[in-house]
C-alpha cells in the first residue's frame, strides 16, 4: 500500500495518479498532543490502521494527486539517522574531489565513520521547496533510499532486522559542503526531504535491489542500485540499533551513490527509486537571508 500525508496532515492511499482521503482512520488513535511520545503514533499503529484505511478508501472520492500538496510521509520521527559514504563509487569520487571532502580522509569505511543524526526540523516533503542558505557555498543533492522503522527495537540482528521495517520512501539528503560536522551542515530546514509517499514493507521484496535515479532540470546526475550499498538495509538497522533504540517512525537514510552535485535556486529535482515512485521537489527561487555572514568563507578569505 502507498500511504501519503497531504494538505496539512490529511492521510491518503495512493493508487495510480489519484489519492483517496482516509484520514478518518486516525480517529482510533489516542490524542497525544500533551504526551509527545518519542515515536510516530500512526506508524506504531500501522497494522491496526491499514484495514481501516482500506475500508475508507472504498467510500472515498479520489482526488488527482497533482491537486494536493504532499508532505513527508512520516510526521513525527524521534530520529533521522544517516549513513555516510555507503557506496564504494561515492567514496572514490569524494576522495578525489576536495570540494566534497574538505580535507577529510574519505578512504575510511562506514564503521570507522559511524552514523550521524540530522535535526528533525530539517524534515520536509515534496510539496515544500528546498530552501538554500549560505550564498557562495556549494550545496549538493544526494538521493537515498529511506527506511521507516515500524516497531520499537534495540540490538536487533541482521537476520531479524527487516521485521522491524514499516516501509520505504525516497530521501534527499541535502548537504552544504564545508569543514563542519555532517550533523550541522546537513540539518538546515528543508534539508531532509522524504516522499512522495511511503510504500509499506510488504510491497518491497528486496530493498537490496532497487534502482535509484536523480535528475536536476531534466539532466541525469545520479544513477545506481541499492545492491551496491556497503552496508545493506539489514546491516544498517543492526548497526543503528546497536547504539540507538529505534522507535516507530524513525528514518534511516541509507547513503547516497556517486554523482552528487550542486543545486541552485530555482532548480527542479526529480528523484526516483524503483518500486517506490518519483519524488519531485523544487528549490526555492530565493536564498534564505540568514545568516548574514558565513564564518567559513570569512576564515577562507583571511
Amino acid at each position: 500500500m502507498r500511504i501519503c500525508r497531504f494538505n496539512t496532515d490529511r492521510v491518503g492511499i495512493v493508487e495510480g495518479d489519484e489519492v483517496f482521503d482516509v484520514s478518518g482512520a486516525l480517529a482510533c488513535l489516542p490524542d497525544s498532543r500533551w504526551l509527545f511520545p518519542q515515536k510516530d503514533i500512526s506508524i506504531a499503529e500501522l497494522a491496526r490502521l491499514l484495514p481501516l484505511m482500506s475500508e475508507l478508501k472504498e467510500q472515498a472520492t479520489p482526488t488527482p494527486i497533482a491537486d494536493v500538496r504532499l508532505e513527508a510521509p512520516v510526521a513525527n520521527p524521534s530520529k533521522l539517522i544517516n549513513a555516510p559514504i555507503n557506496y564504494r563509487a561515492h567514496i572514490e569520487e569524494t576522495a578525489a574531489n576536495q570540494e566534497i571532502a574538505h580535507g577529510r580522509d574519505m578512504t575510511k569505511s562506514i564503521w570507522q565513520w559511524g552514523l550521524f543524526l540530522k535535526a528533525n526540523s530539517a524534515l520536509s516533503g515534496a510539496g515544500e521547496p528546498i530552501r538554500l542558505r549560505y550564498p557562495g557555498r556549494r550545496i549538493d543533492h544526494e538521493i537515498e533510499l529511506a527506511v521507516i522503522i515500524g516497531t520499537q527495537c534495540h540490538g536487533v540482528t541482521r537476520d531479524e532486522a527487516l521485521k522491524y521495517v514499516a516501509g520505504y520512501t525516497v530521501g534527499l539528503d541535502i548537504t552544504i559542503r564545508g569543514p563542519e560536522l555532517q550533523s550541522f551542515r546537513k540539518s538546515a530546514d528543508s534539508f531532509a526531504v522524504l516522499g512522495p509517499w511511503m510504500v509499506t514493507a510488504d510491497e518491497i521484496d528486496d530493498p537490496g535491489c532497487l534502482g535509484l535515479e536523480l535528475r536536476v532540470n531534466g539532466q541525469i546526475r545520479q544513477k545506481a542500485n541499492t545492491r551496491d550499498l556497503v552496508y545493506d538495509v539489514p546491516k544498517l538497522i543492526e548497526y543503528a540499533s546497536s547504539m540507538y533504540q529505534l522507535n516507530p517512525g524513525d528514518v534511516i537514510f541509507t547513503g547516497t551513490p556517486e554523482g552528487v552535485g550542486p543545486i541552485e535556486a530555482g532548480d527542479r529535482i526529480e528523484a526516483r527509486i524503483s518500486e517506490i515512485g518519483e519524488l519531485r521537489v523544487d528549490v526555492a527561487p530565493e536564498i534564505v537571508a540568514l545568516p548574514r555572514h558565513d564564518p567559513v568563507l570569512e576564515e577562507m578569505q583571511c
